[in-house]
């Protein structure tokens, strides 16, 4: 095919496409965006019994049971809303803002199986609904949900600082933000459970969304001087970015979302990672991974395509097209299948990557991303090609067409009501899992505003530079060793968790066995934190049982260097 008949066909289905997708926007983003708010306590009509401000996951109450609140999905969602009120689209929203900041400030202060708010409880995922405590077992820590409630937060109290009212961010804001900062400054380097949480180890997504929170909560903290906690942000945003760099994988030419887990490393995590670090001033950076940069394209291009002959839904479709999409290829999580949320950010990135494009006033490809533009548009060739150029209008018109096309597919498995569960059937489409999704009504908002051409905020991305030397600093440590006196009968056998990383993080399962060399004194030697406030807890396993000792946790504040021995009888 021609040059000229190759723009000319691309124009013709990007005509059909615009047509089909403003018709499923125009009908579906009013109901999202009522389904997200119905989901929001005290006065949605679908979360009776959560408190004002908190966001339930989903209503639904078994198979699964989402009755809870993810700091992750509220941050994000919260997000959203503070977006719509900051940028005039909607300025009725002002009570759930306020709302979640008090709920946030609660939050904050349950203790949980993770911690207190100053020994690592700000890493619990999930709440219930009425802010007490989630207490069975489940992947702790996770580190991502500070990080996004402080950029949802620092949103507002940017907004509030520039409408006059910079004594409420510093009165109000501030305290709850410097808590959720400081956990991100100190844990950042530390391995927790993925947004999906299911693998423990490094996380693209976590590691992306701290380095945001820390960038601009430095700038922040310069704005109401603070300036001791802007320089120790500064510090550690720098480290994560240094390792940040570390999860691409040059001869994949792709992220590896996750250090372990035992998976490809194809994940949504890495095109959620983008757009929900997408600063507009900072161009195609490719050291934060901007959504146009030639790494995130050649990333997105490769989780694409894991999906293209694994899902029934998917078959026939041509390479150059749209496909349902979902966490990642080995998924098994209620049989595996597509994601709403997963399906539209692969347009929301592409959708923020032509914002970028337009802004700029040229398109580059590099040999990086040439493979992607090469899908598009075939002989698609490295270089930069201004917005004046033929080149420009055809690339551009092909990943509009392209990124049109996911949420064209989205809309084709949308029941006609417009709710949005978590998941549809690879095999037909059906929606799956877990009905009213907030999560899935909040992607279907942010993916609308970006075809839009919505610029959000820049938050601190442009110019950054990743440091000539990079190193993961652990932070410092001390060795502890503790002694417990237990008695026990032959077979069982004492072992130790708690708050810290290297406590297992209060998990039964990997808890530190202790030995029995001096019997009845059991004990361990650990690398715990300098300076840090630990809680703990040894419990008995016996024939596959477990036994806690009794409330409440044992507590210790780690010295600032040397070793240290606690000496403790099992209660």
């Amino acid at each position: 095919m021609g040059f000229l008949s190759l723009l000319s066909a691309l124009l013709a289905v990007n005509a059909v496409w615009a047509q089909s997708v403003d018709s499923y926007i125009a009908t579906e983003g009013p109901v999202a965006k009522a389904g997200l708010l119905a989901n929001i306590g005290s006065s949605g009509s679908k979360s009776s019994g959560a408190k004002p401000g908190i966001v339930i996951a989903s209503p639904s109450t078994k198979d699964p049971n989402y009755l809870f609140t993810w700091t992750r999905d509220s941050s994000l969602v919260y997000k959203v809303i503070v977006d719509q009120f900051t940028t005039g689209v909607d300025n009725s929203l002002r009570g759930h803002i306020d709302n979640f900041v008090n709920s946030q400030k609660v939050l904050q202060q349950v203790s949980n199986p993770s911690g207190t708010v100053t020994t690592g409880g700000l890493g619990e995922p999930k709440f219930n609904i009425d802010q007490t405590a989630f207490t069975e077992s489940w992947g702790r820590p996770q580190r991502d949900g500070p990080a996004l409630r402080s950029t949802a937060l620092i949103t507002w109290g940017n907004y509030l600082s520039a409408h006059n009212n910079a004594t409420y961010v510093t009165s109000q804001l501030w305290p709850i933000l410097k808590l959720d900062l400081d956990y991100v400054a100190n844990s950042w380097n530390q391995t927790g459970f993925d947004l999906w949480e299911e693998i423990s180890s490094s996380s693209f997504f976590t590691t992306a969304v701290q380095h945001r929170s820390l960038r601009e909560g430095a700038a922040l903290a310069t704005s109401l001087g603070q300036s001791a906690a802007a320089a120790e942000y500064t510090t550690q945003a720098d480290n994560a970015l240094c390792f940040l760099q570390s999860y691409w994988n040059p001869s994949a030419s792709r992220v590896t979302a996750n250090t372990g887990g035992g998976r490809s490393g194809r994940d949504a995590n890495t095109v959620l990672a983008s757009i929900h670090t997408f600063d507009p001033a900072a161009g195609c950076d490719a050291a934060t991974f901007q959504p146009c940069s030639d790494k995130a394209l050649a990333s997105l291009y490769d989780y694409v395509n894991a999906f293209r002959s694994i899902y029934a839904i998917n078959s026939g479709i041509p390479a150059n097209q749209a496909v349902a999409t979902g966490r990642y290829p080995e998924d098994v999580y209620m049989g595996g299948h597509p994601w709403y949320l997963t399906t539209l950010a692969v347009a929301e990135q592409l959708y923020d990557a032509l914002i970028v494009w337009k802004k700029q006033g040229s398109i580059t490809v590099t040999p990086i991303s040439q493979p992607f533009f090469a899908s598009l548009s075939p002989g698609a060739a490295t270089g930069t090609f201004a917005a004046s150029s033929s080149t420009f209008t055809t690339l551009t018109t092909a990943v509009k067409t392209f990124a049109d096309g996911f949420v064209a597919k989205v809309a084709q498995f949308t029941p006609s009501n417009g709710a949005l569960a978590e998941q549809y059937n690879r095999n037909n489409g059906q929606p799956l899992s877990a009905a009213d999704l907030t999560w899935s009504y909040a992607s279907v908002l942010t993916a609308f505003s970006a075809r839009a051409g919505t610029v959000p905020a820049s938050w601190g991305a442009a110019g950054v530079k990743v440091p000539a030397s990079c190193q993961r600093s652990e932070g410092k440590s001390v060795s502890v060793t503790f002694n417990v006196q237990a008695t026990t009968q032959f077979g069982e056998n004492i072992f130790l968790t708690g708050s810290a990383d290297a406590l297992q993080s209060w998990s039964p399962d990997n808890a530190l066995a202790l030995n029995a060399d001096r019997y009845p004194t059991w004990s361990v030697t650990v690398n715990l934190p300098a300076n840090a406030a630990i809680e703990y807890k040894y419990i008995r396993k016996f024939n596959g049982a477990v036994t806690w000792e009794s409330d409440p946790n044992m507590r210790l504040t780690t010295p600032s260097s040397g070793s240290f021995t606690v000496n403790d009888s099992w209660r």
